[in-house]
């Protein structure tokens, strides 16, 4: 890793990435500049380098590549962000998913780009224009920054490009191409055309956080964060993820006035459950305890052992 991020350092220019390489592949004609994607991920490297160095208790190489990483975001902002953030070269949705994504932008920029973000998805008809790159973090970057209402827009179009585009033509996996078969049951070029891709595959991470609600809170699952979402007109949700230390469960519905969550948590391990709601006050339950109030919800801790709560129903579109 440190060999890797030597390397980067050393083939850039200003701490400018080089406009080579394969970019945000199969965009849907919104080609983002390359020395930008390459920037924004020699950020992030050195980042995630840092934090791996804190775990290991190398605090010599955390605190030379947490400084690296700020001089790259910085030469970032310089170079491809407009002042106050409302552009960012090449102006495509990958660019703001990963600018946001990456933490590049200063933070008076994070509110101006994520609009824009909105409004280039609303330019197209509320359809998505992100490759393999891109991808996997629109969905996150929507959510992170208040904007879930698109994300489940995106999630439920029918129409290319879309998952439910290639839902539509009978897929049981994902392809590589947003239409690897075309409107007129033609196919995309045989010599590259998988239908057992992973790159647009990864909505799923963004369904398991958002919509059944579970996500690690530490690697692992020893804790975990249980936050379902409602919106888009779902109104109701269950799923299952087998951790290490057994079957995490969430089961939840809106039916008339009333939000009903059902959580269970393995042995030997917690769960912060956030419950859709104004006050504490509000949600009913049994043997949580109460943490604080958040983005519109009540935060809960619990142990193992199943949980069920039920509060005001939140909206859902």
């Amino acid at each position: 890793m440190r060999k890797w991020i030597a390397y980067l350092e050393e083939h850039s220019d200003g701490l400018l990435r080089p406009a080579s390489g394969y970019g945000d592949w199969l965009n849907v004609d919104a080609e983002t500049p390359k020395d930008v994607i390459g920037t924004a991920y020699f950020a992030h490297s050195a980042a995630l380098v840092a934090e791996i160095a804190r775990v290991l208790g190398e605090t010599a190489d955390a605190e030379k590549y947490d400084d690296l990483a700020g001089r790259v975001r910085a030469a970032f902002a310089d170079a491809y962000v407009t002042e106050g953030g409302a552009r960012i070269k090449g102006d495509t949705q990958t660019a703001y998913a990963l600018a946001l994504s990456f933490g590049v932008l200063p933070a008076d920029a994070r509110r101006p780009a994520a609009d824009r973000l909105v409004e280039l998805i609303e330019a197209r008809d509320w359809h998505l224009s992100t490759g393999f790159l891109g991808t996997p973090e629109l969905l996150p970057v929507l959510t992170e920054t208040g904007h879930t209402d698109v994300a489940y827009r995106l999630l439920q179009q029918k129409t290319y490009p879309s998952w439910g585009y290639q839902i539509g033509k009978g897929a049981t996996t994902m392809w590589e191409h947003w239409d690897s078969i075309k409107p007129d049951g033609g196919f995309e070029d045989p010599a590259m055309n998988s239908f057992n891709h992973y790159a647009y595959g990864a909505v799923g991470e963004w369904m398991y956080a958002n919509i059944t609600g579970i996500a690690p809170a530490e690697p692992g699952y020893r804790r975990t964060t249980v936050r379902p979402r409602p919106g888009g007109g779902v109104d109701r949700a269950e799923g299952r993820y087998d951790s290490v230390y057994g079957p995490i469960e969430t089961k939840w519905s809106v039916r008339g006035d009333r939000f009903d969550l059902s959580v269970s948590v393995p042995v030997n391990t917690t769960a912060e459950v956030w419950v859709p709601a104004r006050s504490a006050s509000e949600v009913r339950q049994k043997g949580a305890r109460f943490l604080r109030m958040r983005d519109g919800a009540a935060v809960f801790a619990v142990g193992s052992g199943t949980h069920r709560f039920t509060a005001p129903a939140p909206p859902t579109d």
